[in-house]
């Protein structure tokens, strides 16, 4: 059975860049650029040339894709100015790109007030924009902006703007959701009109996220006959983010009602480095990935209590509606204050920690792990200090060095400027194999100061630890009071970019730092097969 196309277009270069504290350098233009094209995405929106610096510097250079269209973004002519003579009109033509995506007024509304022209005017501008850009070579698509708020405002002018562009030459007339506001149900009554207008082929969604309904209202367009679908990955975007195409691109892919349909440029292949794309654009934005996020989530594929455990165990489809595979996830059964055998057995295998199904020290982990998550332990966000409780409960761990000692001490003066600065200094005192090695480093906070010195020289053990760095720190406090219990959970990465989490407990933060940092060290050096 023959399906139909589907287009993606990705504007995370653009739309995403307006997320806030998001800030995109060229550099992390040109590799984004490159990742959505390698995924197999149909369109890269790269920005708004002459807008910025940045953007006028991306274009000017066009990256070298094989498969998406390079695409460039900006306002169709201004009122009162000819195509001719309207320069930021005339640096889109200009631009290096594939095709040229105008944003356009479709609600009568909005182009009284924030255009403040009339909508013959509007309607004007969209044919001229778009016959120039045809004329210049371009594939030319036009968003039209309010589109659904338009519509049901004035349908018939809505539907005018709409017509506009497509009677123009546009190659996609792309209806935007702008405020994000509106309903499923509206979105397939809306599209399904449109399409009694313009054909299918030539019609495209554009949906924010701002009732948490973007990928549905995505999918609604789909169903109604919108067949390009915009969106971000990770659902960067202004306010509260666009369609997500990390939900969106398994969603086509994997369920039947639109795999049986319509094929996308993503392969199976591809969808399996999903998940590994959607880290990848977190760590370039220095931002904690969402754990819960569907498909591509730590969590997305995760069992906790006894009973679900062990069905996922008989049968992963009792509890997963995809295999986590197909999107380059993995399984895991979590260990925590519910976990039953069977639990810990599971993610001793996952691990690769063997074990003898009869050995009475699991006994001992399960209890042991049950007394650790009540004294706050919560090793289901802690993989690799699960790894090393259990290595240690089963006698696999050996005792690489041992920590004698260790000082910290902030201090508060005036430095040679005359400025009031706070300076933390850590000394650690290490036996290593007999051999005493004491070593001491200032940081910028008591925690980085240990960290340093803990690295800093670890005898014939320190080959092992240079690629290591923390890359997150996270506290909770467990308890009121001054004489709370706190939790310090510390992500580290290696050298190739591979990342564990560790834990520690104690009321006092410094101390349970320390537990989570040794940990990270330990395990680095288990990982990488450091000898006794």
């Amino acid at each position: 059975m023959s399906r139909e196309r589907l287009y993606l277009f990705d504007t995370t270069l653009r739309d995403g860049a307006q997320t806030n504290g998001v800030d995109f350098t060229l550099h992390d233009k040109q590799i984004i650029a490159q990742m959505l094209d390698e995924l197999g995405i149909d369109y890269v929106e790269g920005g708004y040339p002459g807008a910025n610096p940045t953007d006028t510097e991306f274009f000017a250079d066009k990256p070298n894709l094989q498969h998406s269209k390079f695409t460039a973004f900006g306002m169709t002519r201004r009122p009162g100015r000819s195509a001719s003579n309207d320069p930021g009109l005339a640096a889109l033509i200009d631009a290096k790109a594939d095709a040229i995506c105008f944003v356009a007024k479709s609600s009568a509304y909005q182009v009284r007030v924030a255009l403040e022209t009339t909508n013959e005017e509007n309607l004007a501008s969209i044919r001229d924009s778009v016959t120039a850009a045809k004329a210049a070579g371009r594939e030319v698509m036009v968003d039209c902006e309010h589109f659904f708020d338009g519509y049901k405002e004035n349908a018939d002018f809505a539907l005018a703007c709409a017509r506009a562009a497509y009677e123009s030459g546009a190659r996609w007339v792309v209806l935007c959701d702008t405020n994000g506001g509106t309903m499923p149900h509206e979105i397939e009554v809306i599209v399904g009109a449109v399409t009694k207008h313009i054909p299918s082929s030539h019609v495209g969604i554009h949906a924010h996220n701002d009732t948490e309904q973007a990928v549905a209202n995505s999918l609604a367009a789909v169903r109604a006959g919108a067949r390009q679908i915009q969106g971000t990955l990770n659902g960067l975007g202004e306010r509260c983010g666009n369609a997500n195409l990390c939900s969106l691109i398994p969603t086509l892919c994997l369920k039947n009602e639109f795999s049986d349909a319509f094929e996308i440029g993503v392969t199976a292949e591809k969808l399996a480095t999903l998940m590994k794309v959607s880290r990848t654009l977190d760590d370039m934005l220095n931002r904690a990935p969402n754990r819960h996020a569907p498909y591509v989530g730590e969590s997305a594929f995760v069992t906790k209590t006894g009973i679900h455990a062990s069905a996922v165990l008989k049968d992963p489809q009792t509890y997963e509606h995809v295999s986590p595979e197909s999107v380059g996830n993995h399984r895991k059964v979590l260990v925590s204050d519910q976990a039953g055998r069977s639990n810990v057995m599971a993610e001793l295998d996952r691990a690769g920690i063997p074990y003898e199904k009869n050995d009475p020290k699991l006994a001992r982990l399960v209890e042991e792990l049950k007394e650790r998550e009540a004294a706050g332990f919560a090793y289901e966000s802690a993989n690799a200090s699960f790894d090393l409780l259990a290595r240690r409960t089963l006698g696999r761990v050996p005792e690489y060095f041992k920590v004698e000692q260790f000082d910290v001490n902030v201090e508060q003066r005036y430095n040679a400027n005359g400025q009031r600065v706070t300076v933390a200094l850590a000394v650690v005192k290490v036996d290593v194999a007999g051999e005493r090695l004491i070593s001491a480093a200032e940081g910028n906070g008591p925690v980085n100061a240990l960290d340093v010195a803990l690295r800093k020289d670890l005898g014939k053990y320190q080959k092992y630890i240079e690629g290591l760095k923390l890359i997150d720190y996270r506290v909770r406090i467990l308890n009121g009071g001054t004489e709370a219990v706190t939790r310090v959970l510390i992500e580290s990465e290696d050298e190739n970019g591979e990342s564990w989490t560790t834990i520690g407990v104690s009321p006092n933060i410094i101390d349970a730092s320390f537990q989570a940092l040794m940990d990270s060290v330990v395990y680095k050096l288990v990982k990488s097969g450091a000898p006794a």
